[in-house]
């Protein structure tokens, strides 16, 4: 236990601070922002290990197209939560890295889809299959009903924090 134990271990349910925070947010703030600041960290050291010059927030992106495929820049600065010229910088950088392609839109021969390239398709799945390998080991004493509770309560919370 962290903190504001009732005396045999157990945290009472919907206990108030006295500043009229409930006991549970604080936990999840506390715990949150230590798990931002190390995914924060990681997501540098994946980048860099994607191509050296990569920037950090550019690793996100990487992922999305790796998983969905082909997207347009505005899908993809909607989904990040940057504007236009932000993901233009960035699509920029990647595509100079030789990371990503644009090609045209099957659906809009106007628009332009964002694509990986077979370069970085092989560098993000290399730097994927390594965190993944990481993962496994260091859970690997938790049950993998409780990995899948925590994979399904993350995917809860990054639903509602999209509204």
């Amino acid at each position: 236990m962290h903190e504001d134990e009732n005396g045999d271990g157990h945290r009472v349910a919907g206990q108030v601070t006295p500043s009229g925070a409930d006991q549970e947010f604080l936990a999840l703030e506390r715990e949150l922002t230590v798990l931002l600041r190390r995914a924060r960290a990681n997501q540098g050291e994946m980048a860099r290990e994607v191509h050296p010059d990569l920037e950090s927030a550019a690793y996100g992106l990487l992922i999305r197209l790796d998983e969905l495929g082909g997207q347009r820049a505005t899908e993809l600065a909607g989904y990040i939560g940057v504007g236009k010229a932000t993901m233009s910088r960035q699509l920029r950088a990647l595509e100079e890295l030789g990371l990503i392609a644009r090609e045209p839109d099957p659906a809009d021969g106007r628009a332009w889809l964002v694509t990986l390239t077979d370069e970085g398709r092989g560098r993000v799945g290399k730097v994927r299959e390594a965190r993944r390998a990481r993962y496994v080991s260091q859970l690997a004493h938790w049950d993998r009903r409780e990995v899948a509770e925590l994979a399904r309560l993350l995917h809860q919370l990054n639903r509602v924090m999209e509204k």
